[in-house]
């Protein structure tokens, strides 16, 4: 595959660079295309099922089911109980993981913590596990290819930035590009989680690894005007970014950083279908919202 392309990109008078990893593929883009890149290069035959878990409106999930699709294996995929409007809607990304095959488990809050630890017990060798996210040590070789490309293009920057959940793509691209500033931030959990996620594929976290904090404590896809607002700008100014990790990042890199700085665009944007109706929803229900 050809590296993706480096756009230009205006935001609030600041010129930002953006690698377009989001135009890979309409459901297997961005980071999740990255981290899977070994499962996507591995021979049809040498697994039947992959396993993975966490929330049904993952960018990951998706992901995989796209790959899983391509690659013709059974796909089960294990959460928390999800509602009955949930599974009832057909957009987002549920509906597309459900529609491309995805066997979907709900286990009890209780048993969903006990049960997850338990999946890499007794499994063949024709059965394989994602952690959340993505969050694998296969990630690394994507995220080389990532790398490669990046010093390849020669973005004449000093600073990368990735937004993080699990950190698996911030911290490889640290690892594998020292010589790069690499700003990420915590979407998911505080500081201290996202550095305990990354220090479970690593001894220590690079010295040129720098943690973005944000300026307010934010829970995991609940809705903010500030994160509307950000989204908005970004789309106006002639790309669209996911509504649920780059609104941090994006208010991180404004508040906090004054260089020019290449963007890695994580995909992620077919969850924005229903994150935006959430918004039209609150925006009915309270005009003071926007």
């Amino acid at each position: 595959m050809s590296p993706t392309p480096i756009s230009k990109f205006i935001l609030e008078g600041r010129e930002f660079l953006i690698k377009r990893d989001d135009l890979v593929d309409t459901y297997l883009a961005g980071n999740k295309f990255r981290k899977l890149y070994t499962l996507l290069d591995t021979p049809k035959h040498q697994y039947e099922k992959i396993i993975s878990y966490g929330g049904t409106q993952s960018n990951a999930m998706l992901a995989i089911a796209a790959m899983c699709k391509q690659k013709d294996w059974e796909f089960v995929y294990y959460s928390k109980p999800i509602s009955s409007v949930q599974k009832e809607e057909k957009i987002g990304n549920y509906f597309l993981a459900k529609s491309l095959g995805m066997q979907h488990i709900e286990l009890e809050h209780r048993l969903y913590k006990e049960f997850i630890p338990s999946l890499q017990l007794n499994l063949d060798k024709t059965s394989f596990v994602i952690d959340q996210g993505g969050a694998i040590n296969e990630a690394k070789a994507g995220l080389r290819v990532l790398a490669d490309e990046i010093e390849m293009q020669q973005p004449q920057v000093k600073s990368l930035a990735t937004p993080s959940g699990t950190g698996t793509t911030a911290l490889f691209l640290a690892q594998n590009l020292p010589h790069y500033r690499v700003y990420t931030t915590p979407c998911v959990g505080d500081e201290e989680y996202l550095k305990s996620q990354m220090l479970s594929l690593c001894d220590a976290l690079p010295e040129n690894l720098v943690i973005l904090k944000p300026k307010k404590k934010y829970h995991f896809a609940k809705l903010y005007e500030n994160f509307y607002q950000i989204y908005k700008k970004t789309l106006d100014a002639g790309i669209e970014f996911d509504l649920l990790y780059a609104p941090s990042m994006w208010e991180c890199l404004l508040d906090q950083t004054s260089e020019k700085v290449l963007y890695i665009h994580s995909g992620g944007v077919t969850g924005n279908i229903s994150m935006k109706l959430r918004y039209e929803k609150q925006s009915n229900k309270s005009d003071a919202f926007f």
